[in-house]
């Protein structure tokens, strides 16, 4: 079931992709990230009470931990999405956003160290697999993909690249430990609650910076309220499939799955331009598919249990 739940969380949030980079243009890049949780706030908070009442599993008041993570969670992600944007400023920016790719590797490492997550020989073959996969899709040069990619290793803008991978990373971490300690004894209702609370989080940090810096803009994202319902929408959506995966199965796993993503992102750009794929392209396509198979036949084995 989560290998379903986190194939649909990477087509929902490629959707909501598409409809913030349409909002940028009117918005900013600040504040069409902003909409991503403001106006997903309130369908986050009506799936909350509909799993709920499903369960009847209301929520209480978590423990501190859950909070803690679910900070954790919100700062780093709103660090790793300044960092990448900076990376794109950056002259070599090719190399710092091939060097973001590299968050699945984070994801694993940020597991081990913080929640004791280990990864059997099968599960670190996928990490490896399917990050090859997303390099070759992005490429620093085309003729030479991973030579250009070990010749910036030392510069900015792969350090940069780098950081953003980690923050990124940290924060899938640091969700999915918010998953387990939501206080219900429904695995549902407390990811959906994780859901509410680091998305209302997410709106009080960026809100607050941009009243404090850019009222403007601020105010521009209230005034789209209609435009922006979607994309808070569909943001809502990704998220509580993210989650709730995240809650069922390890975050390291439901990452490599969720490199599908960038599978349907690249498709989807290829068909809407015409462009042919080329033999490169395809390998890192096959590299992903294999990854998730390899993830989806160790998973089969262990079977998770939900904790419901």
């Amino acid at each position: 079931m989560w290998i379903a739940i986190t194939l649909f969380a990477a087509f929902a949030q490629t959707v909501r992709n598409a409809a913030q980079r349409h909002l940028v243009g009117d918005l900013g890049t600040l504040g069409a990230t902003l909409v991503r949780f403001l106006y997903g706030v309130p369908f986050a908070i009506a799936w909350l009470i509909a799993v709920a009442a499903a369960t009847q599993a209301w929520p209480i008041v978590p423990p501190v931990a859950f909070f803690a993570w679910c900070l954790l969670g919100g700062l780093a992600q709103v660090a790793g999405t300044a960092l990448l944007l900076r990376t794109m400023r950056e002259r070599n920016f090719a190399v710092g956003v091939a060097y973001s790719k590299s968050e699945i590797v984070q994801v694993a490492l940020f597991s081990f160290v913080l929640v004791g997550e280990r990864l059997d020989a099968m599960g670190m073959a996928a990490v490896a697999t399917g990050t090859l996969g997303v390099l070759l899709l992005a490429p620093v040069d085309r003729a030479r993909p991973i030579a250009s990619l070990m010749e910036g290793v030392a510069s900015r803008s792969a350090l940069l690249g780098i950081a953003s991978g980690s923050t990124l990373g940290l924060s899938a971490v640091a969700f999915g430990a918010a998953t387990k300690v939501g206080g219900t004894p429904s695995w549902l209702v407390n990811a959906a609650l994780t859901v509410v609370t680091a998305q209302a989080l997410q709106t009080l940090l960026l809100g607050g910076w941009l009243w404090w810096r850019s009222r403007e803009i601020l105010v521009r994202t209230l005034r789209a309220w209609r435009v922006s319902l979607f994309a808070g929408f569909m943001g809502a959506t990704a998220s509580a499939a993210w989650f709730t995966a995240f809650a069922l199965q390890s975050v390291t796993y439901v990452r490599v799955v969720g490199l599908t993503e960038m599978l349907w992102s690249y498709l989807v750009s290829r068909r809407f331009f015409r462009e042919h794929i080329t033999a490169r392209e395809a390998l890192g396509m096959l590299l992903i598919v294999v990854a998730v198979v390899v993830i989806a036949v160790g998973s089969a084995s262990a079977d998770p249990t939900p904790r419901d």
